[in-house]
């Protein structure tokens, strides 16, 4: 099997970080030339692991075999092992021998130390009771281990769910969906006849190869009734020297087996059974095995050494900047001073809140008190002294960079205002025990639950709900690219949307927003966001613009005419990735396969009409190329233009319904008074201004 670098990778970097502020800058060396000597050490006295064998049900397991701990030969530990590389034994219950198997476990049946044979059975085939069981996937020998097939063993090619018909030669296994819809078939790889299949085998799922023994198979036209027992029967493998080394190892009457080095490396042993086998023959080896061993080693440690040295001045410079604020409420705040809008507070002052005050109001951040999680931390519902229920969010580390973070939305929150955005009531200061945030508490989830989450039942959001939603979200977020200097929000997503009682939006979560300064058009920076939101130019050129929020949003769009999440692994993988859906079903012609149907597309002129215009800005704000996607006001324009029109055209519709109605009444019809519709949203500055009208729903 082939051995993962992962110890590698994670061990090390976390064993310096522990131990390089108190270690000198040749720790290193000295470590590297302590390995040395402990590898080579190994070598010339290594205590001999080899027993005799074990029992596991009828099999005796003896060398080359060793015996695992777990089902996986990934369980390495530092300790010496006699065996060949990847023949590592488990025993189930003490009665069911294991061998893990390119990523699977097989059954041991028999083993043949004099053939050098061992025979397996698929677990997960022993383990279905149906006569015709399911093959799931495929068996393949890594090429670090000693095994290979014997001359017994055939392959049987299995072609699952194919939606058209095969070769009259092959046999059928299953049917589904009635004629000619879906059939697998089952045949020995030897017996395929010349001719091009491709266009056959593109029209199946799956194609799984997996080995049986050649003697016990039935004829082709009985083999889709006996396969079952066929896999049962297993197939067999045989073993060799995994090495010259090795090999000499056995001539002079020695026992191959393997250290294992911290990083998963194996160093080559031989152990003398009974203490008098020859050692020159692999000296050579050892020294060489050792020599680049240690020189690896030693590369990397030096790597992570300086890596290291440079991320934690990185660190201490950010928190050297961040301590020269003496508290959060004396942030400056020159670019707060716009005169276009009136209603940011720039002399806000951010209420400091004591640690010991949010503990108590969270019942000890009681976990029965968890509402959820937040962007970096957990939410909690919390009642201050004062009686108000708020939420509290804890951040879950206390780092500079989520210090970074946290006075990031400290700086956004506590400045803005608008009726669509969450408020922040205030926070814990930066020296407390822990970082919390103090948010408004809404009560309603988010429009996530209410799209495709647990509140999806309740069937609450109502297009003209879903309607009012897109417009709130789209004004809260013209209103932060509209600021002096304007605000990218980053991972604008309906999970970070909440509902209050009404069904009207507050937009939260900005620990990834950022500032832009005056007069540049874009930041650069890594990608950050969440998967099926994130602008495609953004995550290619690392240039966030205020069209990366565009891009989210019509995702957001597609959200709440689909009823769909953005990203849905259970989808075809075409379709994985809703906002590729959506953009080719519009292209397509099809949005009637796109449109939750519960909406009324079908059924209702106005909704109809009403939802194809927010498919068709959806795709706008979709384009993968930022300068062709609306700016965030010009799409919160032509959703209050499409409500407008179908107000008027939901008017209309009604006026038509109650002429029928009273064609026989003209005369009572002409004194009638209709009722105006609700007032058109009128956008002024940020003053007091409801974004969202009554409408009918």
């Amino acid at each position: 099997m082939t051995k993962s670098s992962e110890p590698l990778t994670n061990s090390l970097p976390l064993f310096l970080s522990l131990s390089m502020p108190l270690l000198p800058p040749l720790y290193p060396l000295s470590l590297f030339l302590f390995l040395l000597i402990s590898i080579h050490g190994t070598y010339s006295a290594t205590p001999n692991p080899c027993s005799s064998s074990y029992q596991c049900g009828d099999i005796t397991v003896e060398y080359p075999f060793s015996f695992s701990d777990s089902y996986t030969t990934d369980n390495l530990t530092n300790s010496p092992y006699c065996g060949y590389p990847g023949l590592r034994i488990y025993c189930h219950d003490d009665k069911y021998p294991i061998l893990f198997l390119s990523s699977y476990n097989y059954t041991v049946t028999n083993i043949s130390y004099t053939a050098n044979t061992i025979s397996l059975v698929d677990t997960d085939i022993l383990l279905q009771k149906s006569s015709t069981p399911e093959v799931r996937h495929n068996v393949s020998l890594a090429p670090n281990i000693s095994l290979n097939y014997t001359q017994l063993v055939v392959n049987l090619t299995f072609f699952i769910d194919c939606t058209t018909f095969g070769p009259d030669y092959v046999a059928i296994i299953s049917q589904t969906g009635g004629v000619a819809k879906e059939y697998s078939y089952v045949f020995p790889a030897s017996s395929i006849r010349p001719g091009n299949y491709s266009e056959w085998i593109d029209k199946c799922d799956e194609v799984v190869v997996a080995p049986a023994l050649g003697p016990v198979l039935e004829p082709l036209w009985n083999l889709s009734a006996s396969y079952g027992s066929i896999l049962r029967d297993g197939f067999q493998l045989e073993w060799s020297d995994p090495s010259e080394e090795c090999a000499g190892c056995e001539k002079r009457g020695g026992q191959c087996g393997y250290n294992v080095t911290s990083n998963s490396t194996y160093i080559p042993t031989c152990f003398c059974t009974h203490g008098n086998c020859d050692k020159k023959g692999v000296h050579i080896g050892v020294v060489i095995g050792v020599s680049v061993t240690g020189a690896v080693v030693f590369l990397l440690l030096l790597v992570f050494f300086f890596l290291f040295i440079r991320k934690k001045r990185q660190d201490s410079s950010r928190c050297i900047l961040l301590k020269q604020n003496r508290s959060i409420s004396s942030f400056e705040a020159p670019y707060m001073h716009s005169k276009d809008l009136s209603d940011i507070e720039s002399t806000h002052i951010t209420h400091i809140f004591p640690y010991q005050e949010l503990e108590e109001a969270t019942n000890g951040f009681d976990s029965k008190e968890e509402i959820g999680d937040g962007g970096f931390g957990t939410v909690y519902k919390g009642k201050l002294r004062d009686g108000r229920i708020v939420a509290i969010k804890r951040l879950y580390e206390h780092n500079c960079r989520r210090m970074e973070q946290f006075l990031n939305e400290v700086q956004i929150l506590s400045r803005l205002r608008h009726p669509n955005l969450v408020a922040l009531y205030g926070c814990t200061s930066r020296h407390s025990l822990e970082l919390l945030l103090v948010y408004e508490f809404i009560p309603n989830g988010t429009v996530a639950d209410h799209l495709h989450g647990s509140h999806a039942s309740e069937r609450a959001l109502t297009w003209n709900r879903r309607l009012a939603i897109a417009i709130e979200a789209a004004d809260a977020l013209a209103y932060l690219h509209a600021v002096d200097p304007p605000i990218v929000h980053r991972d604008v997503k309906t999970t970070n949307m909440l509902v209050d009682a009404g069904y009207h939006v507050k937009v939260a979560d900005f620990g990834l927003s950022r500032l832009f300064p005056v007069a540049v058009t874009h930041v650069s920076t890594a990608p950050q966001g969440t998967p099926g939101y994130v602008d495609p130019e953004y995550h290619k050129c690392y240039q966030l613009t205020d069209k990366s929020d565009v891009y989210s949003f019509g995702v957001v769009l597609v959200e709440l005419i689909s009823s769909m999440p953005a990203v849905d692994v259970t989808r075809h993988r075409d379709e994985i990735n809703l906002a590729s859906m959506a953009i080719k079903r519009i292209q397509q012609c099809e949005l009637d396969k796109l449109v939750d149907p519960w909406l009324g597309f079908e059924t209702d002129a106005a909704t109809k009409k009403m939802i194809t215009m927010v498919a068709e800005l959806a795709f706008r704000c979709l384009q993968p190329d930022g300068e062709m996607r609306p700016p965030i006001r010009e799409v919160l324009d032509v959703l209050l233009d499409i409500r407008k029109k179908g107000e008027n055209l939901e008017m209309a519709n009604g006026a038509l319904e109650n002429e029928e109605r009273t064609a026989d009444h003209k005369g009572l019809l002409k004194n009638s008074v209709i009722m105006p519709s609700s007032p058109d949203s009128v956008i002024t500055k940020w003053v007091s201004r409801s974004t969202t009208p009554n409408t009918s729903e």
